[in-house]
């Protein structure tokens, strides 16, 4: 396989970079989109089996999963500026935004333009999701788990490992089918190095490179730093399922527990952050940064949001480099191989829930948790329905039509009918 070119890396890795608005089941459709459907890079099986892998690890699964795969094209050095290209342009957004956010409050124009982005980003997953089922759910039993997932993270709020875990258990203990005939992987550009001392080698260095600065931040005395560090490190390590998961905690923790924000512009972060591109975790580079300034001003501001984003987004690399190698010789074994399959089915319910609920907080402005017996559902006050992103919401499917998927111009468009729709309806 002849490897793809840097040019054509950066090209289209900072495309995607740029387009990953709207959380990770958005991101994971514009990655399929660019690398498996515009492109012939990656073949349908190795895609799902590198998203499944990521959705077993701790940390932002998109980002996880771009690095993978510019790790498969182009080895280490392909999945570094994979991954870095995939948070930068966030990164520099949310510093922008924290600025403005401190001079000027909450933008309104700004709200209005990414409310017309989310309503195509609607648009963007539902039509990603209806191409992956259709690869991923090919035997009856791949829809049940399908549904499994679903319902155990959307009604029943299940933790993710659980359900992770148990869709493997199943898919060990479901008999192995035979791979189709004519099947073919697509080889990578370079092969993996699956001798021992090579993973040991990668996790102290990925690891020392992760670790080390906090360390040193803790022994020369720069307390909010080091506090910072750590504890934005601790989140890296415990969230599984995406931001998401941890949100509460976090929201929790950085306003009661160490009180760098309050809870109004812990509201305006998620808000904030949301609309960015980029994985949602860069939520943590908003916060450290907002606090940053309260402390000591702008130098400070970039010191906190430069560690925030190196306690977060290291140890994805980490994770990557040291486990990938293996993704491909563990699904050559039929029970590990029907395991990562159960776990890939189950993931299309993953993504259908993470949809489902950027939806809701789409259209509606209040989104309550229903609480009976063991259902925990997000439910939505209906009275609380937006007609502006109601409208948009429903003009975005025939802008996406009308454009043929060039899916710049779809984003583009939408925003500008954010700008327009949403003062529009504020005035009848």
């Amino acid at each position: 396989m002849t490897p793809v070119s840097w040019r054509e890396m950066w090209r289209v890795f900072g495309k995607i970079g740029l387009m990953s608005f709207g959380g990770p089941a958005a991101q994971i459709a514009v990655m399929h989109r660019e690398l498996v459907e515009e492109r012939p890079w990656l073949d349908e099986e190795s895609f799902l089996r590198g998203l499944s892998f990521c959705m077993l690890l701790p940390g932002p699964e998109a980002m996880q999963l771009c690095t993978y795969t510019g790790w498969r094209l182009r080895g280490f050095s392909g999945g570094l500026l994979a991954g870095l290209l995939f948070v930068l342009p966030g990164a520099f957004v949310i510093a922008t935004l924290v600025w403005l956010y401190t001079a000027f409050g909450t933008l309104p124009s700004v709200q209005a333009a990414f409310l017309g982005i989310k309503a195509a980003v609607v648009v963007i997953v539902v039509q990603a999701l209806w191409k992956l089922s259709h690869k991923a759910l090919k035997a009856r039993q791949d829809y049940w788990l399908a549904g499994f997932g679903f319902m155990a993270l959307f009604a029943f709020g299940l933790p993710f490992p659980l359900v992770i875990l148990g869709a493997g258990i199943l898919g060990l203990l479901r008999p192995p089918s035979r791979a189709s005939p004519g099947q073919v992987v697509k080889p990578m550009a370079t092969a993996p190095d699956f001798r021992a001392h090579h993973t040991l080698r990668t996790v102290a260095i990925w690891g020392g490179l992760w670790l080390l600065p906090l360390i040193l931040l803790s022994l020369v005395g720069a307390d909010f730093l080091a506090s910072i560090g750590w504890f934005f490190a601790k989140l890296a390590v415990v969230t599984f399922g995406g931001a998401y998961a941890v949100l509460a905690y976090m929201s929790q923790a950085v306003v009661q527990q160490y009180q760098w924000i309050s809870a109004g512009e812990m509201i305006d972060a998620l808000g904030l952050a949301e609309t960015t591109p980029g994985p949602l975790i860069l939520v943590t580079q908003f916060v450290a940064m907002l606090a940053g300034l309260k402390q000591g001003g702008f130098a400070l501001f970039l010191a906190a949001g430069a560690t925030a984003l190196w306690a977060t987004f290291m140890p994805c690399f980490l994770w990557i480099f040291a486990a990938a190698p293996y993704v491909e010789r563990l699904a050559a074994l039929p029970r590990l191989a029907a395991a990562l399959k159960a776990i890939t089915a189950t993931v299309t319910g993953v993504i259908l829930n993470l949809m489902v609920w950027f939806a809701l907080h789409v259209l509606f402005q209040e989104v309550t948790h229903l609480q009976t017996g063991p259902l925990a559902m997000p439910w939505p006050n209906l009275h609380s329905l937006a007609p502006a992103a109601l409208l948009l919401t429903l003009l975005a499917p025939l802008v996406a039509y009308g454009l043929r998927g060039r899916l710049f111009w779809l984003l583009a468009i939408m925003a500008l009918a954010g700008l327009f729709v949403q003062p529009l309806l504020s005035a009848l």
